[in-house]
């Protein structure tokens, strides 16, 4: 999801209009459909919508209440409840992992140096614990292998420096049910959700491989079956299995009513350099969220993707809210970025 924001940053000059990139996204790139939906300070929102909620019927895009995955985008809410959770005094962020997870957290053959005795919650929330990533080391064919156990047994990175891996907020996700004695599904639902308004987000239920309520249909190559080609992927995925990491099912409306109630300040403090490729010049990453700078001032934002979906959803310290989705993939990655920025810029 990050490749190319260096780029996009640097080089966005003057936009046209801003329904403009997302008529790139569904012309040039070939995404059946394409939504921004921007919420200013005071309440009041823009929807913009390209394309089709569905190829071959001719129907418009589906507006701002329509659900889809957010992969990645789940992180800064799973990390808002942990937050939560330290205000409550059950979470300490700079206690061991192992204070809450003994002995979990201890790597095997090439992952022989991780140890939860070493590991902080604030590490695994900044994305510097060292931890390796496991998604690209699994198949995607069910049942799916542990995936901690695979993160395990992978060589770490180095503790203490900014390397982004999925497995960070997993190990949250357990963390977040072993103080609560709830599934963290449940927890972030009554503490951050709920709370929060957005009454359109679920967590999928095992087995729920579809999308509940209005959505638009989502299109990709399904990476258990390349072979098909590109396919109606709506109802063909897991999403529960990717958990803390990756599963929400969210709105537009839901996210950006997130963005402006979340501790932003809380969210950033203490942020790091992201110093791995393909990440924006000067980028610093905090707990779930990324600061960058646009041609309007800086932006604080999460992006995610997963085949079907892909979305930059965030906010900018004057308390504009800003999401962006398309229902596929687009190769070229600048061209989701560019519409992001021209929703949060463009009045």
């Amino acid at each position: 999801m990050m490749k190319l924001l260096a780029s996009a940053v640097a080089g966005l000059l003057a936009l046209t209009p801003a329904q403009s990139p997302l008529d790139v996204l569904t012309g040039q790139d070939g995404m059946a459909g394409a939504l921004s939906h921007v919420t200013g300070p005071g309440g009041t929102s823009v929807t913009r919508r390209s394309g089709t909620a569905e190829r071959g019927t001719g129907k418009p895009m589906i507006g701002a209440e329509g659900r889809f995955r957010i992969a990645s985008g789940s992180k800064p809410i799973i990390a808002a409840t942990v937050l939560r959770l330290a205000d409550q005094r059950k979470i300490d962020l700079d206690a061991k992992v192992d204070r809450y997870l003994p002995g979990v957290l201890r790597g095997t053959g090439d992952g022989a140096a991780i140890d939860g005795r070493k590991i902080t919650v604030r590490m695994l929330l900044r994305q510097t614990s060292g931890l390796p990533e496991f998604l690209d080391a699994i198949e995607w064919k069910q049942p799916f292998p542990d995936f901690l156990r695979v993160a395990l047994a992978r060589k770490s990175t180095a503790r203490g420096s900014f390397a982004y891996a999925n497995t960070n907020y997993l190990v949250l996700g357990m963390i977040v049910t072993a103080v609560t004695g709830k599934d963290f599904r449940r927890a972030s639902k009554e503490l951050i959700l709920e709370p929060y308004g957005m009454r359109d987000t679920y967590w999928p239920a095992k087995g729920d491989n579809g999308i509940r309520g209005p959505h638009a249909h989502t299109y990709g190559v399904h990476p258990g079956r390349p072979q098909d080609g590109e396919v109606d992927l709506t109802d063909q995925l897991p999403t529960y299995a990717f958990g803390p990491s990756g599963g929400l099912v969210s709105t537009p409306a839901d996210l950006n009513r997130f963005w402006r109630e979340a501790p932003l300040s809380r969210l950033m403090a203490g942020s790091v350099p992201v110093e791995q490729e393909g990440w924006p010049a000067g980028a610093r990453y905090g707990h779930g969220v990324v600061r960058m700078g646009t041609k309007c001032g800086e932006a604080y934002f999460a992006a995610g993707d997963m085949p079907g979906a892909a979305v930059i959803s965030g906010r900018n310290r004057g308390g504009r809210a800003a999401t962006v989705y398309v229902t596929g993939v687009p190769e070229n990655r600048q061209h989701l970025i560019d519409a992001f920025i021209t929703a949060m810029c463009d009045r």
